[in-house]
């Protein structure tokens, strides 16, 4: 199927921003869907799916998950990785957004954000409850309609297009891509779009002092579940202010230089898909963006060193060239999130190790004696020209032995961000790690056929069959968990 389209030429003149998103979120079609936002959309899917397939074997899911169980409801959707545990929609949609960001795994956009599981979260939770079941090409659109709501809201600000200070965009942006994907999937007509925008804007907001703690990945589970809320209560006939991405005192409270601006309407001239034109990161190893371009940095450094040499008892210092970027900034981390969030502890893990993955956040990798020693030789720079931009930072890392010999690499793009993204087989090879870690191989292998052939699934719900296809040892695995916590 082809998704390179004609746009429909009739147009409607509305005044103001938030009645153009309104507008606009209610005229997307799927024909206005091109293939290469197709594309990129399902490997946003897949990734997100398997990210929170490994997310659900976590401490923090299992919290949320236990806590979701003190509500009961008659509808009921699924719990991602869970074959006899479903939820009220609304909690599905936290606990699954939860799950995929309990290692900080998945997928940046940019400016940025995590645009994905706020808003999968939300619709796969939703569209199980519809009373006609939406297709695999609703659900497509549906997706794409949150993602591009948040892509477009960030470009109402500068500060938005650097690494964070004061909040998490997820917390922001997110419950209003997640409201507008579930508006869109419920066909709500333009005024409750707009309504569903505003009641969104209510729950808006997060700290970002809640990095590198559980908490974090609240912030993603809570998005996805008031945006779906939002939509529904907008369905419902709850009203909320006409003009709320207009206005300072309303969605502009949150960026200090606020700029919004009127969005084109599909057949407009110059309009566009923003995915189409900037695509995302997806992560090699879960933890903060930011840290991807040390640990890549801190590998190469690594390889030069001659090899058969003891690396921690030879090195003198490790001297790090790092943004301005406090929440990234843990020398000596406690705990998984903590690490999560430490440009030192990617950096020390990659010299030990050649790399970093899931692995390497483990309790018995984080406690190593020599990653203890290495850290504490650690130097932290913050060069003038290193930008806190995912677009313009680097990172650079120098090795210094005590015979005064120095190995030093750069990473100005590491693999995997937007101008470097995976190649489709190791996206495919991260999702089946991922995924295996709580599916049987049918489960996984279905998940994998029905994303890729979504534009032909008659009933989008089918992925959620392959969702709860767990293996067995997955189900010991999590029984033992649970006991120990």
């Amino acid at each position: 199927m082809s998704y390179e389209h004609g746009f429909s030429t009739c147009l409607v003149v509305h005044q103001g921003v938030t009645q153009s998103f309104g507008a606009t979120i209610h005229i997307l079609g799927v024909g206005h869907l091109t293939n290469e936002v197709v594309r990129r959309s399902k490997r946003m899917i897949l990734d997100t799916l398997g990210v929170g397939l490994l997310g659900s074997t976590t401490e923090i899911f299992t919290k949320a998950l236990r806590y979701s169980q003190l509500f009961h409801s008659e509808e009921k959707s699924t719990i991602w990785g869970k074959a006899d545990i479903s939820a009220s929609p609304h909690f599905a949609a936290f606990v699954n957004g939860v799950a995929v960001h309990s290692m900080d795994f998945d997928d940046t956009w940019y400016p940025a954000t995590h645009p994905s599981g706020v808003v999968l979260a939300a619709l796969l939770a939703l569209a199980e409850v519809t009373a006609e079941k939406p297709s695999g090409a609703d659900l497509l659109l549906a997706f794409n309609v949150g993602i591009e709501v948040q892509g477009r809201l960030l470009r109402f600000s500068r500060e938005a297009f650097n690494i964070p200070k004061r909040f998490h965009p997820p917390s922001v942006v997110g419950v209003m891509g997640s409201a507008a994907a579930c508006a869109k999937l419920l066909g709500l007509p333009p005024r409750q779009c707009v309504n569903a925008l505003a009641i969104a804007a209510c729950s808006a907001g997060a700290p970002l002092a809640n990095a590198g703690t559980q908490s974090k990945p609240l912030h993603v589970g809570f998005a996805a579940q008031r945006g779906l809320e939002a939509a529904r209560l907008a369905r419902a006939g709850v009203e909320g202010n006409p003009s709320i991405l207009d206005v300072e005192h309303g969605y502009g409270v949150y960026y200090q230089d606020y700029e919004p601006h009127v969005t084109s309407l599909p057949g407009a001239e110059g309009y566009h898909w923003l995915l189409e034109e900037q695509d995302v990161a997806l992560k090699r190893a879960p933890a903060h963006l930011g840290t991807h371009w040390l640990a890549d940095a801190a590998s190469a450094a690594r390889a030069q060193l001659p090899e058969g040499e003891n690396v921690v008892d030879r090195i003198e210092r490790v001297i790090l060239k790092v943004p301005p970027s406090e929440y990234v900034h843990c020398s000596f981390p406690a705990t998984e999130h903590q690490a999560r969030h430490s440009f030192q502890f990617n950096a020390c893990s990659a010299i030990l190790d050649g790399g970093v993955g899931p692995a390497s956040f483990a309790r018995a990798q984080r406690e190593r004696p020599r990653l203890r020693r290495l850290l504490n030789k650690v130097e932290v720079r913050v060069p003038a020209d290193n930008r806190a931009n995912f677009e313009e930072m680097y990172g650079e890392v120098a090795i210094q032995t005590r015979d005064g010999r120095t190995f030093s690499a750069r990473c100005d793009t590491f693999y995997g961000h937007w101008r470097k993204p995976l190649r489709r087989e190791d996206l495919v090879e991260k999702f089946t790690a991922n995924a295996l870690s709580v599916l049987n191989e049918e489960g996984a292998e279905g998940l994998l056929r029905a994303v890729d052939n979504m534009e032909m699934e008659k009933d989008c719900t089918s992925l959620t069959a392959y969702l709860r296809m767990r293996s067995e040892d997955s189900h010991n695995d999590a029984v033992a968990l649970c006991q120990r916590q």
